[in-house]
């Protein structure tokens, strides 16, 4: 048998807070901007935890998955769940707890899996909107951002003709147009700064993301409002490329990768060097 990754995910609720105990307040607050206070607020994390071996052919698994819970409860749970990381989580007490930290600290704690399967990916999301992966092939560590704008198009191809546009693209092709409620997903990647523990600014990061696309694209008509799409027929292939472009070299840190959710069923992602 081949090579087999499983994921497994858990969650825990801890508190933190940016700020640092040997800086002053004028140092915290300069350091963390809007984020910064020395009093604690809340997340509900979720992490997912990837491993990948061979498949045990005498049990056909790459490894008990009750003993990768033990090592979850052990190393993450028990360490993490209703608790202060600033507070009550050995090697925080002057580092700060940032997703990029916090995802470093996981990668530390997760190797030497039993059943010599080795951590592969991590996913820390924070909330809803921001999250982050470690990924084993480049020890990087990534940060992306999900914003989402409502948007009408219609997919169609002149040159093709009535009936071939019907054929190729269904009730898209309706001739007053259709709607989506689109789901932006924005990775960038960065040097991970010593102090702060971050690798990019998320307020520059959303300012661009904002500027760029979300405030130009939400509720407007993409064939006859938006002049990059002038002309060409707005599948989400084309809008998540025009949104990589259009982003690129002018997000904070390095673009990685852009998702675009069209529906829950369809997405479409555009990655750098791929």
């Amino acid at each position: 048998m081949g090579i087999v990754t499983l994921t497994r995910k858990i969650g825990f609720s801890s508190g933190h807070r940016y700020w640092l105990a040997s800086r002053s307040e004028p140092e915290n607050r300069s350091l963390f901007g809007w984020w910064a206070s020395p009093f604690n607020h809340g997340h509900n994390y979720v992490l997912w935890v990837s491993a990948r071996g061979p498949v045990d052919e005498s049990n056909g698994m790459v490894v008990n998955i009750k003993w990768i819970d033990d090592v979850l409860k052990e190393r993450v749970i028990a360490r993490f769940d209703q608790k202060s990381i600033n507070d009550e989580v050995e090697g925080f007490a002057d580092q700060s707890p940032s997703l990029e930290n916090l995802l470093l600290h996981f990668r530390d704690e997760l190797t030497g899996l039993p059943g010599g399967v080795e951590t592969t990916h991590l996913k820390l999301e924070e909330t809803p909107l921001l999250y982050g992966e470690w990924t084993k092939e480049n020890d990087m560590v990534t940060i992306t951002r999900v914003y989402e704008f409502a948007a009408s198009h219609r997919l169609d191809v002149p040159e093709l003709g009535q009936d071939e546009n019907v054929r190729l693209f269904g009730k898209c092709n309706n001739p007053n147009g259709h709607g989506h409620n689109y789901v932006l997903e924005v990775t960038v990647s960065g040097a991970i700064d010593s102090v702060t523990g971050m690798s990019v600014d998320l307020g520059a990061l959303d300012a661009v993301c904002e500027e760029e696309v979300v405030g130009r694209y939400d509720h407007k008509n993409l064939d006859l409002d938006i002049p990059e799409f002038a002309g060409r027929n707005t599948t989400s292939e084309v809008v998540a490329a025009e949104i990589f472009g259009r982003l690129d070299g002018l997000v904070p840190g390095r673009l990685e990768r852009v998702r675009l959710y069209e529906t829950a069923r369809n997405v479409f992602e555009v990655t750098r060097g791929l």
